[in-house]
């Protein structure tokens, strides 16, 4: 469910333009139900490749990091969603507060 499914190496970029999104989808590709890190670099904010999540049209999100161990979920109504990228700030400081 996780892995990428889109046809040949490439990303949600190539498919439309993304009306509402906070940021680029360079770099996302498409699961069964969740879109996923498939190309760090490309994607723009710290992340790991594998990462899947979900956002919803009032910036609410979750997300998952399997290689960092960590699950996040958060819970806004801020419409319409690209009004101020805070998913990026939330991943930005979920990332800033891992310890070793």
């Amino acid at each position: 469910m996780t892995r990428n499914h889109l046809p040949g190496n490439t990303d949600l970029e190539t498919f439309g333009r993304p009306l509402f999104a906070e940021t680029p989808l360079r770099g996302v590709g498409f699961g069964l139900g969740f879109s996923m890190i498939i190309d760090p670099v490309r994607y723009g904010v710290v992340a790991s490749l594998g990462d899947y999540s979900w956002g919803g049209a009032a910036s609410t999100a979750f997300y998952v990091d399997p290689v960092e161990d960590v699950t996040v979920s958060f819970y806004t109504q801020l419409l319409p969603s690209s009004t101020l990228p805070i998913r990026n700030h939330l991943r930005q400081l979920v990332n800033q507060a891992l310890v070793d």
